[in-house]
Formats: structure tokens, sequence, C-alpha cells
């Protein structure tokens, strides 16, 4: 119950900070990308990078947790993702879309290595 407790203040702190930082993102304007959750998701990869580094080393299960699951997992959002791609292919923006998912991916998992890199240097 511990756990479930604090995965959840976790993920309440972390949609919190999502909804800020993306409301703040969106007000940059770069074709037609969700600058706001790009930011979020890519900020989010290099965060669990840098807290699943220090987390093993220095922290126990329920503190990880609590910041990797519940922070992180707040904080990021593959629905929103999904979804504003959705959008852009019922607005015939495939190419859009496509650029969106590539960026997504590729910043993401950039940004989470350069984050356990950080730790890990």
């Amino acid at each position: 119950m511990k756990t479930c407790l604090l995965v959840g203040l976790g993920g309440a702190v972390g949609s919190m900070l999502r909804y800020g930082i993306s409301s703040w993102g969106n007000r940059f304007v770069w074709g037609h990308l969700p600058v706001g959750t790009l930011l979020v998701n890519v900020a989010g990869s290099l965060l669990l990078g840098i807290l699943l580094g220090v987390a093993s080393q220095h922290f126990n299960r329920d503190v990880q947790l609590l910041l990797s699951v519940g922070l992180c997992g707040g904080f990021t959002t593959f629905s929103t993702f999904t979804a504003e791609n959705v959008k852009l292919l019922q607005s015939n923006l495939a190419g859009w879309a496509l650029l969106y998912v590539v960026l997504s991916l590729g910043l993401g998992l950039l940004a989470f290595w350069a984050g356990k890199a950080i730790v890990n240097h």
C-alpha cells in the first residue's frame, strides 16, 4: 500500500509538471508539431535516464518507484502523443505526423542515453 501511495504521489507531481511545461511549450509553434508534448516527453526521457542511474546507486526501491514510475510516468504522456498523431493524420498532415514520431522516438532515446551518461560519467 505504501508503494502505491508513493507512486501516486509521484504521478500527481509529474502530471502537474507536465501540464505546466506542456502549456508553456505549446506557445511555441514549429509547423504543425505539438511542441509542448514533444518537450515533456524528451525532457522526461532525459530525467528518467538520470533518475535510473542515480536511484539505482543511492535510493531504495520505494524511492526508485516514486521517481521513475510515479514522477516520470506522470510527467510523460504516450496517450497524448498518440492522439496528437491521429489528429495530424486526420488533418492530412502525414508528413508532420511522421516527423513527430521520428523526432519523439529519436530525441527521446538520445535524451535517455544522455541522462544515463551524465550519471555514469
